[in-house]
């Protein structure tokens, strides 16, 4: 049997662009996607801490030491620049390895930075 568990979080990170009239997805700092474990097109779920939006999409890779968050798309619509918000991936694991298993949770400062 294979159950879903966490595969990586970055913990509370600011929208720094909305970008409404994109394709879609969620364009990530390549220094917070390498920390956390993440690779473009990888789905995403993304959890708003000021709204309780939640929504799912798949990252894109942003420029490298820039702090970038940026919900594309209708996506968009869910929140504001600004906001703060959970970025979480799952993996999907034989529920025996899922006992050892350990996730890859960061905690960027307020510029989005790895500390």
């Amino acid at each position: 049997m294979h159950i879903e568990v966490l595969k990586s979080k970055i913990h509370r990170v600011k929208i720094t662009e909305a970008e409404l009239h994109y394709v879609g997805s969620i364009t990530i700092d390549e220094d917070l996607m390498d920390a956390a474990d993440l690779v473009e097109n990888e789905k995403v779920q993304i959890v708003n801490i000021n709204n309780g939006e939640r929504l799912e999409t798949y990252v894109i890779t942003g420029e490298r030491g820039t702090g970038q968050i940026c919900l594309n798309g209708p996506a968009a619509r869910k929140a504001q620049v600004g906001d703060i918000i959970i970025i979480i991936s799952y993996c999907s694991l034989d529920k025996s390895e899922a006992k050892s298993h350990k996730p890859v949770v960061i905690f960027p400062d307020d510029k989005n930075r790895l500390n």
